[in-house]
């Protein structure tokens, strides 16, 4: 399968995907090879299904809210580039590069991995966590070992905690200052080998 991988991606394509994400043309090949083995329609896409299928993201709580963000919003496919996009907000911010298609900041910088991190909380996309989409990850991630009112207790702390302006709801902000000393850039990098 490595050679089917390496003839369908062109070099023009992964010197691209090199300047947008910061992978190397390895890890690119390497990880082309694992999405078209994911690609059981064989199309050049995966779809929900597809993902489903990869057994950690199977057994993880939030595997769903995962899956999700491989996807723009209203689409039920994903090409390999962007792809390769979510994953590169995964690696490891010392192996940090200086983009060069345009964007401001890598897509694995601290910002961009907290802004990552904060959309799969805000389930409704309207750049707040409310106390229900806390409740609603919370319960994703400890299943029925805790009670609801556990829950709400936790989810109303965690507001009173972070809510700043008095809104009820955490914004983008307030998630940042909430987690101003807590090692995003490590706790947030998947090592992928070279």
């Amino acid at each position: 399968m490595g050679s089917r991988a390496s003839t369908l991606l062109r070099d023009e394509e992964i010197e691209e995907i090199k300047k947008e994400t910061g992978f190397s043309h390895s890890q690119i090949t390497r990880l082309y090879s694992r999405f078209t083995s994911l690609d059981k329609g064989e199309n050049g896409t995966l779809s929900r299904e597809d993902f489903q299928r990869i057994p950690e993201l199977a057994i993880n709580p939030l595997g769903d809210r995962i899956i999700n963000a491989f996807f723009p919003e209203g689409e039920d496919q994903v090409n390999f580039r962007g792809f390769m996009r979510t994953l590169a907000h995964f690696r490891p911010i010392e192996d940090n590069w200086k983009c060069t298609d345009g964007g401001s900041e890598p897509l694995n910088s601290r910002s961009n991995k907290l802004r990552f991190a904060f959309q799969l909380y805000d389930l409704d996309k309207d750049d707040r966590i409310s106390r229900d989409e806390l409740l609603q990850v919370l319960r994703m991630m400890v299943g029925v070992n805790i009670s609801d009112e556990q829950l709400g207790s936790i989810a109303d702390r965690t507001i009173q905690e972070a809510d700043q302006d008095g809104d009820s709801a955490i914004s983008f902000t307030e998630f940042v200052k909430v987690l101003e000393k807590v090692d995003v850039e490590q706790k947030m990098s998947i090592r992928f080998l070279h």
